[in-house]
């Protein structure tokens, strides 16, 4: 009887007019080879978020840690016109 666990990428979604990217991660476990359970947890990634101490700088989010299928996703979504549309929907909303 030999218990496994795997966490793999179960879905890869974008949402929203600025291209956030959702991630859920399946975590698997299993007895010899049989599914026992399957939990899921979603995380949300955006392009990238405004430095306030330097006068509103955009940063860009860092994915480098991020799975390489999640990466080409943001490389191919977050391009400099959603960047800049989502740097001025973060000011804006600073009031």
């Amino acid at each position: 009887m030999a218990l496994t666990k795997e966490n793999k990428i179960g879905k890869i979604e974008v949402v929203s007019e600025y291209k956030h990217i959702q991630v859920r991660t399946d975590t698997i476990i299993k007895e010899d080879d049989k599914q026992l359970s399957c939990t899921y947890h979603r995380d949300t990634l955006c392009c990238g978020n405004i430095d306030e101490g330097n006068n509103n700088a955009f940063v860009d989010t860092d994915i480098s840690g991020q799975d390489a299928q999640v990466q080409q996703v943001c490389g191919i979504y977050w391009t400099q016109e959603i960047k800049d549309a989502w740097k001025v929907k973060l000011i804006a909303d600073k009031g």
